[in-house]
């Protein structure tokens, strides 16, 4: 088990929670890090949101004590509004500012940001220039292998992110066309490693122990980044740590383990949002939890018309 430095931010462990929209909000961070995760990585900020004051961006931009290290993610095209924002934030109590370069969604693209700017590395280059000298926690880039099968060039994009002052770079292993779906094709982990020497994050197709070990070994990758595999499932950071150190597989939560991982969830849901935000939010986790579960199809029906703590207690427990 090897720990991981960024910049002059020491991580206890190389395996990191990957930064994922309507996700990683402040009580599913708290549940990894508790894990074991040995950094947490925050919901992606429009720069320009943050900009002009957007409302629905504050509660994304909080943090608890408890959960550090902290990544943020800011997402943009404009240098300067991205460096501009880096300072403003830069007080905040997260330990990295990390880059999102690899978002796939058609909203963020069609803007010329997230994976858009796989196909623009010249801007790719400023932006992060900009946001490094501006601040002075490490700045991290995440990217995707390329925006499509004809251009894959994710080691040009990370040599520029390198160049420009980067202190690490994650790479998802598939292209935007691919969004999340295929295998993700850890060769290409393997010759960014190979080409720079920042600190190279490896992202696709991590869903236990046995897979981050090979990705591990495939890649010579510094550490791994596991997204949809922790939903409805915070023990992967426990168990991956497990089987890094030791070699062995740690059995999977019982029942009863995920119904009390679901109540401590929704507790610290409402905590954060109050009861009719928290409760509408944790309708998809309640569903992640219980995936595969018998009876799962009908209980997500039922998830739809819970309104409130003690109904949501009262359905966990007839799982």
């Amino acid at each position: 088990m090897s720990v991981l430095k960024i910049g002059n931010v020491e991580l206890e462990n190389n395996i990191i929670l990957a930064p994922m929209a309507g996700v990683t909000d402040l009580p599913f961070r708290l549940l990894c890090k508790e894990q074991g995760a040995g950094l947490v990585c925050m919901e992606m900020i429009s720069a320009k949101a943050v900009l002009y004051k957007n409302k629905n961006t504050e509660p994304l931009l909080e943090i608890h004590p408890d959960e550090g290290p902290v990544s943020l993610q800011l997402f943009g095209s404009d240098a300067k509004i991205m460096a501009q924002i880096a300072k403003q934030l830069e007080m905040r109590p997260f330990s990295i500012l990390d880059i999102n370069m690899g978002c796939p969604m058609p909203k963020i693209v069609n803007n010329g940001e997230g994976s858009a700017l796989m196909k623009n590395p010249k801007l790719a280059g400023e932006i992060v220039s900009e946001v490094a000298h501006a601040i002075d926690k490490p700045v991290t880039v995440k990217i995707r292998s390329g925006f499509d099968k004809e251009h894959i060039n994710a080691v040009e994009m990370a040599k520029v992110i390198e160049d420009a002052g980067a202190a690490a770079v994650a790479v998802h292993a598939r292209t935007r066309e691919q969004l999340y779906a295929g295998e993700a094709d850890w060769d290409i982990i393997a010759r960014v490693k190979e080409a720079v020497s920042i600190p190279v994050i490896g992202n696709g197709d991590i869903t236990d122990g046995e897979s981050a070990w090979k990705m591990l070994n495939h890649t010579k990758c510094d550490g791994i980044m596991i997204g949809r595999a922790s939903r409805g499932n915070p023990w992967i950071f426990a168990r991956v740590k497990n089987f890094l150190e030791n070699g062995k597989v740690m059995p999977a939560p019982d029942k009863e383990e995920i119904k009390l991982m679901m109540k401590r969830h929704a507790r610290l849901m409402l905590e954060c949002k109050g009861e009719y935000t928290g409760i509408r939010e944790m309708r998809k986790h309640i569903s992640w939890y219980t995936a595969g579960m018998p009876g799962s199809a009908k209980m997500r029906q039922e998830i739809n018309s819970v309104e409130n703590f003690t109904a949501l207690e009262e359905l966990i427990e007839k799982i």
